[in-house]
């Protein structure tokens, strides 16, 4: 099979697929080595950024998708009659900071710094895909760990985790460990990253 058709045939997979997919499944699955799968799609990326195409090839970690540009989302929404979805709330936002810096984490664990229950919020976010259950831990009661999705990284316009903001270092006083844990309890509703206050989903 020549180069071109290689392309254009991993092009297709990728438009049929519609979601974030591992590049080591590509490889797999189409019986191609990785390294010639990875060139193939720098190949189709360079070639959707020089033409300034409609659609464009996010890299999420160890996955790939193809999907529409961020700039023409207004105009796709009125094609298919898409709502905005609703901003994530306060609450929101702070579980899935302690998950995506913390991950993979319980909820036994997220309620612990958020001093409240969050079973509600874990619910909502696990509805947006922003987080996922990855497992249980081998301790009384089996309970769940969660970490965040691909959907996560697209969502936040970020490749990998790596690309978070880095948090804010709260010093102890004097050198005690119990006054920087006071200090974090005293800030314990403040948002711990630069997440946009708006998620946008499509």
């Amino acid at each position: 099979m020549k180069l071109k058709q290689m392309e254009s045939t991993l092009e297709a997979v990728l438009f049929a697929v519609g979601e974030p997919i591992e590049i080591q499944r590509l490889a797999l699955a189409l019986e191609w080595d990785e390294l010639i799968v990875s060139q193939l799609l720098d190949r189709l990326q360079e070639k959707y950024d020089d033409t300034n195409a409609g659609v464009c090839l996010l890299r999420l970690d160890d996955r790939v998708q193809l999907c529409s540009r961020r700039e023409y989302a207004k105009e796709i929404r009125k094609v298919l009659e898409v709502k905005r979805n609703a901003p994530l709330s306060q609450a929101a936002f702070e579980v899935l900071a302690i998950i995506a810096y913390n991950q993979p984490v319980t909820k036994s664990f997220i309620e612990q710094i958020r001093g409240v229950d969050c079973s509600a919020v874990l619910s909502n976010l696990l509805q947006k895909s922003l987080i996922e259950e990855r497992g249980r831990l081998d301790l009384p009661g089996r309970p769940l760990i969660y970490g965040t999705t691909p959907d996560f990284l697209r969502v936040f316009c970020i490749s990998s985790l790596s690309e978070l903001p880095s948090l804010p270092e709260h010093p102890a006083q004097d050198g005690s460990e119990d006054d920087a844990n006071a200090h974090e309890e005293k800030n314990d509703g403040e948002n711990p990253t630069d997440f946009p206050r708006t998620v946008d989903e499509t």
